[in-house]
């Protein structure tokens, strides 16, 4: 029998930020069940046109109500500034480079991503800040940046966008639980810790058992 947990996120996805601690706490849940906790990358936004004002005032409208619903702090002062790419692909990839390297290092990886972006307002979509992150996460640095470089991480990278895509998986967080190939869904969009919490232990029950 395999099980895993697959959390299917992005860590510039202001739901997923306001889920990081429900995700926290269900990752620990899973781990102490002896399931592992799989990472996918959704790939929220793509591209490299700059935001404009009307985006970016949509944006932080949304970031607002993530605030209100879930707590977590968001630095709203200067966030966005003007000619900001709001393009994903470069945090994912360094998600996916350092689940390749060292997987204990990818969750750590993506709350500091996560924190730099949205507490401290820093371009999380620059290569030396995610080389920066990524050594604070515990990889090594040269390594990461030469994983991170590499066409394979981007085609990596691509196939977790693909796969996404392909399940029809269009917010985040989703979360799924997998047994023997079988993908059951947790949810899709925020919910409370309350909520989610008794939901993955009948499932991890279900597992142990299977």
């Amino acid at each position: 029998m395999s099980a895993r947990l697959l959390y299917v996120m992005d860590p510039m996805c202001s739901w997923c930020w306001g889920f990081a601690p429900v995700a926290e706490a269900l990752i620990e849940q899973a781990h102490a069940a002896g399931v592992e906790v799989h990472l996918v990358m959704g790939g929220l936004r793509t591209g490299s046109v700059a935001l404009d004002p009307s985006t970016r005032r949509y944006i932080l409208e949304h970031w607002q109500a993530v605030s209100d619903a879930t707590g977590q702090a968001f630095a709203f002062e200067g966030a966005l500034p003007e000619g900001f790419i709001y393009d994903t692909e470069p945090a994912c990839r360094a998600v996916v480079a350092a689940r390749n390297l060292d997987p204990s290092c990818a969750w750590p990886l993506v709350k500091l991503i996560q924190h730099a972006f949205y507490v401290q307002g820093r371009d999380v979509t620059r290569a030396p800040v995610l080389v920066e992150l990524a050594e604070a996460a515990g990889l090594p640095r040269n390594e990461f940046a030469a994983a991170f470089d590499s066409a394979e991480q981007q085609m990596t990278t691509a196939a977790d966008f693909t796969w996404v895509q392909d399940l029809g998986i269009a917010g985040f967080p989703t979360l799924l639980a997998e047994r023997n190939g079988q993908l059951a869904l947790l949810t899709n969009g925020y919910q409370p810790l309350s909520e989610l919490a008794p939901l993955l232990g009948r499932w991890l029950e279900r597992a142990a058992y299977a």
